[in-house]
């Protein structure tokens, strides 16, 4: 088999010319023929000055080369699409697809016998766990590691829960003008990643039980010396799999590695973006993902992880507790500790050296757990025949039982105009339902979950009420909210029936969220809806809207599902 320079030559019908013109501009950078005859370790590079949260990835690069070179091994940094939540229009989901898209094409058309993906802005971390997935070559991710706390008038603060929880605060009128603009200063002090358990943080827990990235990967701020240290590490391994060819990741995405990542899922207080993402990364590997799994390991596994928005602590605080790790100690009889990891050995090797630290409050004993059951819950009924979700971690306990008359947003630009009217005939204990908010809909799913308590209601001190749609939401974000309604309304879903003054009854305990409609007056009413838009005509958006799949389905495209180990 072909390595190194060899790997992948250019097709000039003369294989010994493609290797002597590759090498003609290779030297061309300065590199000798010792170099070039080394095990070459490929690097992405998701550096942007759109993507704040990416700001150290340039020093994680320089760590990682070192490692690859001590190692003996020849790194190559190539870039790939690098993607922003809060800097993507219309939504970073909407372009995920196409991130994993060319990395993995980056990753087949390049010579390289292993490479280092390093990411960790929301959809960053599971676009390229797609990517090698589907090219499965040896593979090993680096997050960049969250941001450290922000302070302001002696609380502790972190983006974004609370910069959701501020705004709500300004909204309702308890915040003026000038103390947001010190506090919008003050909610990302540095560069990385959210600090609560927000999708990003999620994402980087979930490698991490998966087996994809080393140990505590997940939890080291982006700012601390130890980020640097684990990205050296990275890259001496990334130099010994270059040699080995193994792990692939076919070897580490498993039905038992894809379990672990759902017991932590729930046990951390995870977003509801991650079932999204695993469900896709499931798909890539020719694995069923099914959502009664999901909430089946909800039921048993309790939220342990003591952080916003489930809880009170930052990420900060959950490393120097020990870190997944230590999280997993507390949670070994539930997992499946045969699964391998990419540094060598198996999880249960990994809980085996796990730090103890006395007299920490972030990570609770199993006897003593921050919620009974896990964060996430999955609903059925009426409403979402294929399933919805909510975090049940991060809702009020006095909504999970609750019926209340509809009042419906027909899309998020309806919603953005309405929402605040005073002439809105709404109550604290209505149920808001935006729709065409889905991955068709939108398009691109946008979080656009998390609707804002209408302005009057917030002024008079509403804090939370019902709210339901077929978008996501940040897993910064917390509330009593049913997303992911599947199938969405775009493609003729029930949330497409719903008229303003129905009555609709959420049941969290029972896993159920019903429209309180009879089904002949359903019928009728789907018999009359409006023909569905026309999509897109070109580009990456009719793409798109011809391919993308449900969410229970993980929004990838149908085209890039089948197992690539099959081919």
């Amino acid at each position: 088999m072909a390595r190194g320079m060899r790997k992948g030559l250019t097709s000039y019908g003369d294989q010994e010319f493609s290797l002597f013109l590759r090498k003609v501009f290779i030297k061309a950078m300065g590199y000798s023929d010792d170099a070039l005859e080394r095990p070459i370790v490929g690097i992405t590079n998701t550096y942007s000055d759109f993507n704040p949260c990416h700001g150290n990835v340039p020093d994680l690069i320089e760590a990682a080369k070192r490692g690859v070179m001590l190692a003996g091994g020849m790194p190559m940094v190539f870039p790939t699409i690098t993607i922003h939540e809060s800097f993507a229009y219309p939504t970073s989901m909407f372009l995920r697809n196409l991130m994993a898209m060319d990395t993995e094409e980056m990753i087949r058309t390049q010579p390289m016998d292993s490479v280092i993906v390093i990411g960790g802005c929301d959809k960053t971390l599971p676009a390229q766990i797609m990517a090698a997935a589907s090219a499965n070559l040896p593979a090993i991710v680096l997050p960049v590691g969250p941001m450290v706390v922000g302070h302001h008038r002696g609380e502790v603060l972190g983006a974004c829960t609370d910069c959701r929880r501020m705004w709500g605060g300004h909204r309702a009128g308890d915040i003026d003008g000038d103390e947001i603009e010190i506090i919008n200063a003050r909610l990302a002090p540095s560069v990385g990643t959210c600090m609560v358990m927000g999708t990003a943080s999620t994402m980087a827990c979930i490698t991490e039980a998966m087996g994809l990235s080393l140990p505590y990967t997940a939890a080291v701020p982006a700012t601390h010396a130890e980020r640097r240290r684990l990205a050296e590490a990275t890259g001496r391994r990334a130099a010994e799999m270059a040699v080995s060819d193994t792990p692939r990741p076919s070897a580490l995405i498993t039905e038992d590695s894809i379990h672990n990542a759902l017991v932590i899922l729930q046990s951390i207080g995870g977003s509801t973006n991650g079932v999204v993402h695993l469900a896709a990364i499931a798909g890539r590997a020719g694995i069923k993902f099914d959502l009664e799994m999901l909430d089946k390991v909800g039921r048993d596994v309790p939220v342990l992880v003591n952080l916003k928005p489930s809880g009170q602590h930052y990420m900060e605080h959950f490393h120097h507790a020990g870190g997944l790790p230590r999280l997993m100690r507390e949670l070994r009889d539930l997992l499946r500790l045969n699964a391998p990891v990419v540094g060598g050995g198996t999880i249960g090797d990994v809980i085996e050296r796990a730090e103890e630290v006395p007299n920490q409050d972030v990570i609770r004993p199993r006897d003593k757990p921050l919620k009974a059951q896990g964060a996430i819950a999955v609903l059925r009924g009426n409403l979402a025949p294929r399933g919805a979700v909510i975090k049940q971690s991060a809702a009020s306990k006095e909504l999970m039982v609750h019926t209340g008359r509809a009042v419906v947003f027909d899309s998020v630009q309806d919603m953005t105009e309405r929402v605040d009217s005073p002439d809105l005939d709404v109550k604290a204990d209505d149920v808001l339902v935006l729709r065409n908010a889905g991955p068709k809909g939108a398009p691109g799913m946008p979080e656009a979950g998390y609707l804002p308590i209408p302005k009057k209601l917030a002024r008079a001190g509403v804090k939370d009420m019902v709210r339901m749609s077929d978008a996501r939401m940040s897993g910064t974000a917390f509330g009593t909210i049913v997303l992911h309604i599947t199938p969405e309304s775009a493609v003729g879903g029930p949330l497409a029936l719903v008229k303003n003054g129905d009555m609709i009854r959420l049941d969290v305990p029972n896993r159920s969220v019903e429209l309180l409609v009879d089904a002949a007056e359903l019928e009728r009413r789907a018999k009359v809806l409006p023909a569905a838009k026309a999509g897109p005509k070109r580009g990456y958006a009719k793409l798109f809207q011809d391919t993308v799949l449900q969410a229970d389905q993980g929004c990838d495209f149908d085209f890039l599902i089948e197992d690539p180990r099959a081919t």
